[in-house]
């Protein structure tokens, strides 16, 4: 294993340049790790869609991607609609903000997501209907690992699923380190606002995408 280091810190990294970054799916994970609703299971929905898309495009996925793009269109507009109902959703949170318990550290106001299956639903939804995952992570991710051996492979792989699974176990369970800090209305309304927007300008981006 230590022969092919150089791969899996490879992986590691492009692993990480690709999944840390403000979007819809990591800003989703900060608000339920916030809010600590549903938090174990949004971690292991988004870990367990990464890996797959990771291991699509290491064995050759990305190709089938590239010649039917039609998975991509629709992947696109079926994103942006979700994209603008969840950003409206966050505006109208914005309006009453949650407030943080410092006694219980649980919600004080009506979780947005009263089911974990409400929350799985959520999470699968920004994780799969976003293009630019299967452009990036699967097509990006895949052709860099078609240029290893079968060996390295393994190892680079790896070392992308590491990273996803170290950013969003610490992206959603970390998130209760800032809580002090949206002990406040104005804070659960900033955080709304900056999420209802963030999903609302990827949204138009991808509908500008299939227009032009």
């Amino acid at each position: 294993m230590f022969d092919h280091a150089p791969a899996f810190v490879s992986g590691l990294g492009l692993g990480a340049s690709l999944i840390i970054a403000i979007g819809a799916q990591n800003a989703f994970v900060l608000r339920q790790g916030l809010k600590r609703e549903h938090v174990l299971a949004v971690v292991v929905v988004c870990v367990l869609c990464d890996w797959a898309l990771i291991v699509l495009g290491a064995v050759g996925f990305g190709t089938l991607v590239s010649r039917f793009p039609l998975i991509t269109v629709i992947a696109a507009w079926a994103g942006a609609a979700f994209l603008v109902v969840f950003g409206a959703l966050s505006f109208r949170s914005a309006a009453r903000p949650d407030v943080l318990s410092a006694e219980n550290g649980a919600a004080a106001a009506r979780p947005a997501l009263a089911s974990t299956g409400a929350a799985v639903g959520a999470t699968l939804a920004v994780s799969l209907l976003n293009p630019h995952v299967y452009l990036d992570t699967v097509v990006l991710l895949g052709s860099v690992a078609a240029q290893f051996e079968p060996g390295p492979r393994i190892a680079f792989t790896l070392g992308a699923c590491v990273a996803s699974l170290v950013w969003f176990a610490s992206l959603g369970f970390g998130a209760r380190l800032l809580a002090p800090a949206f002990e406040r209305p104005a804070a659960w309304r900033v955080l709304d606002i900056g999420i209802g927007v963030i999903m609302w300008w990827i949204a138009a981006g991808l509908a500008w995408g299939q227009l032009h």
